[in-house]
């Protein structure tokens, strides 16, 4: 899938991931090298100059949390808005809902690959556990029938058309819909309308005559992933005709100019919910950004970059409502320890606090060994639930227990619950301090 795209990005993040220092030449490089592999792809000029400088601006203007270094701060960065093109965090899932049988229209020039994407789209709805049947209302092109038909008896699911026909694709799109519709069996049906060479005027007319005449309840623009940037237009057009039109965008296997499509398509602000991504009936899945970006650059060590910065994001909404409220239990604490743990070398256990509250700690809270955090860990495991939620009931035996299960000594299990309700303490002053209420991490 976008071969070339790929491997020119994955030169660009190669390039992060080797540098000693992440410094504004090396900032420079990455971008030209992400301009190279998008202005390749046939990616909008505007578009790749825009996001070249959302990059350097982000790259400059924010600063890595505790745990994050520079070198993850960037592929965060480089990923996030390489998603932000493609469409964002959204996942287009197509929802069957509503009336019985569920009706599906599909468009789209001729060669575009709409027959083909017609029977995918019912492998794929078929696997999901519905009953789909397809309509062939294309008498334009010879051979559509044929086609369809094999394709149909190919993943088995029923199928309707008549071959040789005079009647208009409006009247066949009617009578497919009026076979199925009395099929207690049939809960989606699957239109494959008939293509236009390069007469955009024409297909939109029938299209909305079509909508018009068998109301569906979803229509689907099916668009060749090799045009690249000129696929804009045609969405743009489409999106204007059809206010509940989506797009699938085929051909996505070997295209240099795939990312252009793509890119055009998502600004014109149609939604793509699918991509075909090669020739055989199972090439063909939802459309889902992130995931797209996570496999043109290669997962490994960027996936779990990203998934850090995720727990993090999490373990600091956590922590500000905990704060908010002033209040915090040895439960709360063990999750956020673990959490912390997991991000890398700690130095201070309060380094994710914001820093006006670090001047305010008691000295006599010691934060600053690794090898003590995995024994407070060891002894919050060592805890009963009722423990974690109601520490006040912590007296000397229970205390005593906690060590000897967790292999620690008492005086490790009292430090713990001495920092515990120093934060406490803590927490509770700053909840009641007005000056303290509008901090964010």
């Amino acid at each position: 899938m976008l071969v070339e795209l790929s491997k020119n990005l994955r030169k660009a993040i190669d390039r992060l991931r080797g540098a000693i220092f992440i410094d504004e030449r090396t900032i420079k490089e990455v971008i030209r090298d992400i301009q190279r592999a998008l202005l390749l792809a046939d990616v909008d000029v505007e578009l790749v100059l825009e996001l070249s400088k959302r990059i350097e601006r982000r790259l400059k203007k924010e600063e890595p949390p505790p745990g994050f270094t520079r070198r993850d701060l960037a592929l965060k960065i480089v990923y996030e808005e390489l998603v932000r093109i493609l469409g964002g965090e959204r996942r287009a899932e197509l929802t069957i809902k509503g009336k019985k049988p569920y009706i599906i229209l599909l468009v789209g020039i001729q060669g575009s690959g709409k027959t083909t994407t017609a029977a995918k789209l019912a492998y794929y709805l078929k696997k999901k556990g519905y009953n789909p049947a397809l309509v062939c209302a294309d008498n334009f092109r010879p051979g559509a029938y044929d086609q369809l038909k094999q394709l149909a008896e190919q993943i088995n699911v029923p199928f309707f058309g008549e071959k040789n026909t005079s009647i208009s694709a409006i009247d066949l799109a009617i009578k497919g819909v009026k076979h199925f519709s009395s099929d207690d069996n049939v809960d989606v049906i699957i239109i494959d309308t008939a293509g236009r060479h390069k007469n955009e005027k024409e297909l939109l007319l029938e299209m909305k005559s079509i909508v018009k005449s068998v109301s569906p309840d979803e229509v689907i623009l099916v668009i060749d992933g090799t045009m690249g940037k000129s696929a804009k237009s045609q969405a743009k057009a489409f999106h204007e005709v059809s206010p509940i039109g989506s797009i699938i965008v085929t051909k996505l296997d070997g295209s240099a100019k795939g990312g252009g499509a793509l890119t055009a398509v998502v600004a014109t602000g149609a939604q793509i919910k699918f991509i075909g991504t090669g020739e055989k009936i199972d090439e063909f899945e939802v459309f889902d950004p992130p995931a797209f970006v996570n496999r043109l650059l290669g997962f490994g060590d960027l996936k779990a970059v990203i998934e850090r910065f995720k727990a993090y994001e999490v373990l600091s909404q956590r922590r500000m409502e905990a704060l908010r409220k002033g209040k915090i239990t040895l439960y709360d604490l063990m999750e956020q320890l673990e959490s912390i743990r997991r991000m890398g070398p700690i130095r201070k256990l309060l380094d994710l606090l914001p820093s006006p509250m670090l001047g305010k700690l008691p000295a006599d809270i010691d934060v600053a060994s690794e090898e003590k955090i995995d024994k407070w860990i060891a002894a919050l495991k060592s805890m009963t639930k009722e423990e974690l939620l109601n520490p006040q009931i912590i007296d000397r035996s229970r205390i005593q227990r906690i060590a000897r299960g967790a292999g620690v000594s008492t005086k490790d299990v009292r430090d713990l619950l001495k920092a515990y309700y120093g934060l406490k303490k803590i927490m509770r002053k700053i909840a009641r301090d007005r000056k303290y209420r509008h901090l964010r991490l």
